[in-house]
């Protein structure tokens, strides 16, 4: 049986089959003994995105009570759920996207604790993923912003919508006149001051 740990752009964990291509975590949220989720989803700000290799290190996931190891399809999907780069694993990732958040946002000074600060209250709706409405036409969002219409979500890339899977993502051409913005605000503005998320071309399936 596959284990609880893959994430949905909504934020959400769910159980499937399908294999993430980098990894990360909201802190200890599991029971290692039965390797199951807690009620809890988060019990820290930091919510990052790590890679799944990193100095030869190996793990056995939710078995130790240690961070609760999450799976994501890919950067843009970590991103939609309100994760962001890891400064341990992935330095020179997370330097350039804070220097990109702080530029797209105006900030000076700006560290891990001050940007999990204002992306907990971006992806958040309480306890529920928050929808924030778009101020520009959908196409227009720069690559790797996410947008949610009808429980269904999208990848925008080049101009074009793309259909989100665990499976990856298919061409897309819903209208999207009703889509919300999932992609944090703050991040959506770090994406247009040049941080570019990493992209699988593999997962772009022909339609």
């Amino acid at each position: 049986m596959p284990l609880q740990n893959r994430v949905t752009p909504f934020g959400e964990i769910v159980a499937t089959a399908h294999r993430g291509r980098l990894t990360g975590n909201r802190g200890i949220i599991h029971d290692p003994d039965a390797r199951t989720l807690l009620k809890r989803r988060w019990s820290s700000k930091a919510w990052i995105t790590c890679v799944c290799e990193f100095r030869g290190r190996r793990r056995r996931v939710m078995s130790t009570r240690s961070w609760t190891e999450l799976f994501f399809l890919d950067e843009a999907t970590s991103f939609a759920a309100g994760h962001r780069p890891c400064f341990y694993c992935r330095r020179a990732d997370a330097v350039r996207f804070r220097d990109a958040w702080a530029k797209g946002n105006r900030v000076n000074g700006v560290s891990a604790r001050s940007m999990d600060d204002v992306l907990h209250t971006e992806r958040l709706d309480r306890r529920a993923k928050r929808l924030h409405p778009l101020r520009a036409p959908v196409l227009s969002l720069p690559d790797g912003a996410m947008v949610a219409e009808d429980d269904r979500n999208y990848l925008i890339r080049e101009g074009q919508a793309w259909l989100w899977s665990f499976a990856g993502y298919k061409r897309s051409s819903a209208d999207l006149q009703n889509a919300k913005l999932l992609t944090p605000p703050s991040t959506i503005r770090a994406f247009r001051a040049g941080y570019r998320p990493a992209f699988d071309p593999g997962a772009f399936k022909p339609n």
